[in-house]
């Protein structure tokens, strides 16, 4: 049985964690969600979502017991906060190159924030969480994507493209859950999005399991007609 390892920390986007997840399982990949934080340990571990979600994972996220011996495929899952902490966490890189150069599967999807987003009022705030996942683990220059608003973070380093998701050998990347417009008075109530994150789920399952169980998984999701994926 295939098995992933998906990260998580607070602020990470719910869409991606859980949508990931869920596929996975459905797939019959092991599937374990290790906690990335920057404070102190508490029982049991529960992050807060970018929309104010809590979660809670299956433990904290620990390196001896995460690398490439233990699991077929590593996700990195995005959201503003989520990812500025994944990202810098200098275990989380070394992982990140570590399963790459085992030939294992590694999964990012996002690791930014929505064009125009105001945080506090702030409007800067995802121009300075630059330091992604595949930039700060030092990832040799090749095709990927991202969510449109740290585009100019990676497409010096990287050959960037606008596909939904990207395959470059086992990287595999996608966009996020897509643009939103948010009313600062009432945060995150006109979020709106269409997102990549299933997408992204098959291409993993495809990857692990084989393109005929993610036909399997994808007939029972009934989608509505017409949908991309």
């Amino acid at each position: 049985m295939p098995s992933a390892l998906i990260l998580i920390a607070d602020g990470t986007e719910e869409m991606e964690f859980t949508i990931t997840y869920d596929t996975l399982v459905r797939a019959g990949v092991d599937c374990k969600s290790a906690f990335v934080h920057n404070d102190e340990f508490v029982t049991p571990p529960a992050a807060k979502g970018s929309r104010g979600i809590k979660i809670v994972p299956d433990g904290y996220f620990e390196p001896a017991d995460s690398g490439p011996d233990k699991f077929d495929a590593l996700v990195v899952p995005g959201g503003a906060k989520g990812a500025e902490t994944i990202s810098q966490n200098s275990a989380v890189q070394k992982l990140v190159r570590d399963y790459l150069a085992e030939g294992k599967l590694v999964g990012m999807i996002c690791a930014g924030m929505p064009d125009g987003y105001t945080y506090l009022g702030r409007t800067d705030f995802a121009a300075r969480l630059g330091s992604l996942a595949a930039l700060t683990s030092g990832l040799p220059k090749q095709p990927l994507t991202s969510h449109p608003s740290v585009i100019a973070q990676l497409q010096d380093e990287f050959i960037y493209s606008e596909d939904s998701v990207v395959v470059s050998n086992n990287l595999i990347t996608s966009r996020g859950p897509g643009k939103r417009t948010i009313d600062p008075n009432t945060p995150f109530a006109k979020a709106l999005a269409s997102g990549t994150a299933f997408p992204f789920a098959f291409k993993m399952v495809e990857l692990l399991c084989g393109p005929e169980k993610r036909q399997e998984v994808h007939g029972p999701m009934v989608f509505p007609a017409g949908t991309p994926w």
